[in-house]
């Protein structure tokens, strides 16, 4: 029998004795190498073999894996293994599929050593560039066993921690062998990255890192090599920067999903460094895609609590400064948009105390430090993207921002549905927040294009509200938009300066595009700088902003007719300070005062005009020594010692308007224009803005009624048109322009302090009028003159006018053209 037994032996195919002859007696000693080569040799000399010598390769395999013949088992993987990197002919897809059989049955195992092995040929295998692709090869199974393993929950931490970083290896290699194989199935299908993208992150979270240290993957030692949180991280990046455009979503998706279902938002550590990883790893020009996703998984936890809204933002802040410039995309307003929307949210989840706007039982309580704090975190993100953006485009957006301020009487309807005032007011305090993010560091060389008055006639308007803040926010805007040249941190001390070199103060020559600014918006500056000095709520913040103000509009927008309309405004402010009509307490008067002498001191010095700057100084030398509170150093400190009132302040202590003429003028400047008092110009939207009372609500009616209506007794004469009128005009039209803003001005004062009752009786008067005038043009209108169209009778005998439709008339041939 022995001798038959040899004879079957020896009548067994070849490749299945070179097979057997790799296997030693003893498993402990290894891989007969002498007989590998042998088979090797074979291999490559019958490359037709190779798929038996495969399938009888795992058919052994198979069968020591269930005898729980270990060691056999290990030497059939490395004589795979090795035919594997030696062959490379095109019959290595029929091995391949053997092979890849072997590595499923080995990950299917219970036992750890077996599934780590199996994923070490696995990585070896899809290291392989193969010479002929594969249709019908499918790696569904390992992507589910790998992001299984990924998850290992085995009892001992160490075989856990082998166990978790052959998962990742082994998703690192189904990446790399599909990802650019157009004929394999398509990696970044959701069902496959809902399983591979988790996985990553479940190991990237389970190790502590503060931060990721590197914008790109760098070679890691061999320590750091045995690091699951290490190899997760370079296997995240490797998988990211493959990612082409429409694949981004996919990618991203997952991550969005997975720091939902585990809270991992509240906490921003996380998130913030996921989303770095992502930023630095996928390609530039993809950047703004995954910007848009934050977008919208903002909008979809818009009812979400504050805290975890608060860490999208964040992540969005971190995102945007990792862009580089011009990433944010095409859709620059609609980036711009969302955060808006999110900001009005929160203030009205904010005060109503509910996400649905209603206080039923039922209802989540939302707790209001953690709104403010998502505001303040939107309020940051939005200037973090405008620092993003080319100039013409942030200019965009300030309007864009400006123009979702609800302005009452103006933009009415931009405020909430049944909102209050206190509503309102948030809502203007937030976005003007926002608008100080988006114009701070604003450069522009043509500050006509930039800020057109679009943007500046609103701006403008805020700044005479009431509400203090909102006037400080707007000084802050409008001294971020004017200063290009880093002035406005040297004028934040409002002090007397002997010689203001020392401030080192960067001026260059006005040009063109400046000086058609200034005589476009240069009076309604003026204007807003004395009606803020007006103000009784102003504090000292405000008048160091409006010192800062009058300083930066000296050396950044001064012509030779700027700087005289400047020493007049500043003239006009010490009047103010000294009228007894305006209702401001001392501090205030001090400090009008005070601004006016430091600014007269800082002008005649830019001036270099020694007569007006001797004039200045000897002022201030006599303040110094009699009325020191009339100085800023005595001002705008934290306890002021000032007088309990403001008497007799004349004589030496003033600037002298004719004194400062008669030295200019010898000078070259205009002397007509210094001699004329400066004069503000009330203007609708400064009424609007304010409403302080109801006398103001209805100010522009007063002002019509004052010059139209014909019930008014006192009414201004017409004035007859002559040739010495016209000559007038043209000789004097600025004397004429400064009464006619005065008259304008009594007239306003003068029905701001009348009687409730008589200004309701006027109103009702005007609407009479208003009334006739309506029926009279309706009757012009509807009931055309007879003649043309002619008459019917009544059946009383009575002739009566036609309605006729204007095209059917019949006019005559001489009305005809």
């Amino acid at each position: 029998m022995t001798g038959v037994c040899g004879c079957c032996g020896a009548l067994r195919p070849r490749y299945k004795r070179l097979v057997d002859n790799i296997f030693p007696e003893d498993p402990e000693d290894g891989l007969v190498k002498a007989n590998m080569e042998k088979l090797t040799f074979y291999a490559l000399s019958a490359p037709e073999k190779l798929d038996r010598i495969g399938a009888y390769l795992s058919e052994r395999l198979s069968r020591d894996v269930a005898r729980h013949r270990y060691g056999y088992v290990c030497i059939a993987m490395e004589a795979l293994d090795q035919l594997l990197m030696a062959c490379h002919c095109q019959s290595i897809n029929l091995f391949v599929e053997s092979f890849l059989k072997m590595v499923r049955k080995l990950l299917e195992s219970d036992k750890p050593s077996l599934q780590i092995l199996g994923t070490n040929s696995f990585v070896k295998f899809a290291n392989i560039e193969e010479d002929t692709p594969s249709y019908h090869r499918s790696y569904d199974f390992f992507v589910s066993r790998f992001s299984e393993m990924c998850h290992s929950s085995f009892e001992d931490p160490d075989i856990r921690t082998k166990i978790r970083m052959a998962g990742i290896k082994g998703l690192q290699g189904v990446v790399r062998k599909t990802v650019n194989d157009e004929l394999q199935a398509n990696i970044w299908d959701p069902q496959h990255m809902d399983k591979i993208v988790p996985s990553l992150l479940f190991n990237l979270q389970s190790g502590v890192r503060t931060e990721s240290r590197s914008p790109s993957p760098l070679q890691a030692s061999e320590k750091e090599k045995e690091s699951p949180v290490e190899l997760t991280e370079r296997c995240f990046r490797e998988l990211l920067g493959r990612a082409a455009y429409g694949n981004i979503k996919n990618a991203v998706t997952p991550v969005l999903m997975h720091l939902d279902n585990h809270s991992l938002w509240e906490g921003k550590t996380f998130a913030v460094r996921c989303f770095k990883i992502i930023m630095y790893s996928i390609q530039s020009q993809h950047s703004h895609l995954v910007i848009q996703q934050l977008l919208g998984h903002l909008d979809a936890n818009s009812k979400t609590s504050a805290t975890v809204r608060a860490g999208i933002v964040e992540v969005l802040l971190e995102a945007a400064a990792i862009a580089a410039s011009g990433s944010v995309g095409p859709t620059v307003l609609e980036v711009f948009n969302t955060l808006l929307r999110q900001l009005r949210l929160s203030v009205d989840y904010e005060l109503t105390g509910s996400y649905d706007g209603s206080t039923n039982i039922g209802t989540k309580i939302i707790k209001a430090h953690e709104e403010r704090q998502l505001q303040e975190a939107v309020i940051r993100t939005i200037g973090s993207f405008a620092n993003t953006l080319p100039t013409y485009q942030r200019s965009e957006v300030m309007l864009f921002i400006m123009g979702k301020i609800p302005v009452p009487g103006i933009h009415p309807a931009l405020t909430s549905i049944g909102s209050g005032p206190e509503v309102t007011r948030m809502i203007q305090v937030m976005l003007l927040k926002s608008l100080v993010q988006v114009t701070a560091g604003f450069q522009t060389t043509n500050m006509l294009t930039a800020l057109p008055s679009s943007f500046l006639e609103p701006l403008l308007s805020f700044s005479l509200t009431e509400d203090p803040e909102l006037r400080l926010l707007i000084l802050q805007i409008l001294l971020s938009l004017i200063d290009r040249h880093d002035n406005t941190a040297k004028f934040s001390d409002i002090s007397i300066i002997s010689d203001i070199s020392v401030l080192k103060l960067k001026v260059d020559k006005c040009s063109r595009q400046d000086n058609l600014f200034m005589k476009k918006h240069g009076q309604q500056l003026y204007r807003h700088i004395y009606l803020g000095c007006k103000e009784p709520s102003s504090g000292g913040q405000h008048y160091e902003s409006l010192f800062a103000l009058l300083g930066l509009l000296s050396v950044e927008l001064a012509n030779e007719e700027v700087v005289v309309d400047l020493i007049r405004l500043a003239l006009a402010l010490q009047d103010l300070a000294l009228s007894t009509d305006e209702a401001l307490p001392v501090y205030n008067r001090c400090a009008v005062h005070a601004i006016a002498a430091a600014y007269l001191n800082l002008i005649c010095q830019l001036t270099t005009v020694p007569a007006f700057c001797q004039h200045i100084h000897e002022v201030i030398e006599v303040r110094q020594k009699e009325r020191s509170y009339l100085l800023p150093e005595d001002v705008f400190i934290d306890n002021p010692k000032l007088p309990s009132s403001l008497e007799k302040v004349e004589g030496d202590v003033l600037f002298l308007q004719s004194k400062i003429t008669e030295v200019l003028g010898g000078s070259g400047y205009n002397t007509d224009r210094l001699a004329t008092p400066y004069v503000p110009q009330y203007t609708d939207e400064d009424r609007l803005s304010k409403r302080k009372s109801i006398g103001e609500t209805i100010s522009l009616q007063v002002e019509v009624e004052s010059r139209n209506s014909p019930e008014k007794e006192e009414r201004t004469p017409a004035e007859e048109i002559t040739f010495e009128t016209l000559k007038n005009a043209i000789v004097d039209s600025v004397g004429m322009e400064e009464q006619e803003r005065e008259r304008r001005r009594q007239v306003v004062e003068k029905f701001q302090k009348a009687p409730f009752e008589e200004i309701a009786a006027h109103c009702g008067a005007r609407a009479t009028l208003l009334q006739s005038k309506l029926n009279q043009i309706f009757e012009i209108t509807i009931r055309p003159p007879p003649s043309p169209s002619g008459t019917i009778s009544s059946g009383y005998g009575q002739s009566q006018s036609r309605s006729v439709p204007l095209y059917e008339m019949k006019f005559p041939d001489l009305c005809v053209y």
